[in-house]
């Protein structure tokens, strides 16, 4: 891949947190082109997140350089190229869904009618038109997530930043969001990177797997996912998925990471 094709361009990240403290990350490589799925994977305490939050400009490297569209990740940052999905919705209670998803366009200048235009367009494409009216806590853990998918796409990033936004849903509603942001991601063709403990939620997400060591975190191997595209349920079912399941799971194990599990640990 050319660097001039690349919207994420890591070289020689490593990140240690505090004086001669924890190193998380030790010379991460890392080209994610335009329109890439690509899945972070790795034992807990790898780094997956801290590299995530190193792309978004969120936590600086101790060394090493990322470039987003060609730029330092503080000015993409500044130029809004990034939308960030967390585990947690992080949604403000006080606010209804149309208004937690247009507060970024608020702080952006957009004025009421652009705003009303470009949350009924997310409301549409999250499938949860008639619900704008409606407070967080009306809605179930799928439909909150929805809601902070739909407001990190509200001014339309290049690249959208997502760190285990499934990780406390049931299995059937995982599998459920994991549907919806693939039909999402058809849609709006923004480059994904997303982090998850997930073996099967990797591969089914994936255009690559990146696979990272234990603690400092390292890239120990990325492999590509040939499976057809749009994935459905049938998906699933497919032989080679559960090849490339096998596939992630020995490079893991080769990497030594031995605490990566099918799916993670459901939150009631």
């Amino acid at each position: 891949m050319k660097p001039s094709e690349a919207v994420v361009t890591a070289r020689g990240i490593s990140k240690t947190f505090g004086k001669g403290g924890v190193t998380a990350l030790q010379d991460i490589e890392l080209d994610v082109g335009r329109g890439e799925f690509i899945s972070l994977i790795g034992p807990s305490g790898c780094g997956k997140s801290t590299l995530l939050r190193v792309i978004g400009d969120l936590v600086d490297p101790t060394s090493g350089e990322i470039r987003v569209n060609g730029k330092s990740a503080r000015q993409a940052r500044l130029d809004r190229d990034y939308g960030i999905v967390f585990q947690s919705a992080v949604l403000y209670d006080w606010r209804t869904v149309a208004k937690n998803i247009a507060l970024p366009l608020e702080l952006m200048g957009f004025n009421r009618a652009e705003r009303a235009a470009r949350v009924q367009e997310l409301l549409s494409l999250v499938e949860l038109d008639g619900f704008e009216k409606h407070y967080p806590w009306q809605l179930s853990g799928g439909m909150q997530q929805r809601v902070s998918i739909a407001r990190a796409l509200s001014f339309t990033p290049a690249l959208l930043l997502m760190d285990e936004p499934f990780g406390a849903l049931d299995e059937m509603t995982r599998e459920r969001m994991n549907d919806e942001l693939l039909r999402i991601w058809t849609e709006i063709r923004s480059t994904v990177i997303f982090v998850t403990h997930s073996i099967t939620e990797a591969v089914y997400l994936s255009t690559r797997v990146v696979v990272m060591s234990p603690r400092p975190g390292r890239i120990t191997s990325v492999l590509p996912i040939d499976l057809e595209q749009p994935r459905t349920r049938e998906t699933r079912e497919d032989p080679r998925f559960f090849e490339l399941v096998t596939e992630v799971r020995e490079a893991l194990h080769a990497g030594g990471a031995d605490d990566v599990v099918e799916e993670p640990e459901v939150v009631e």
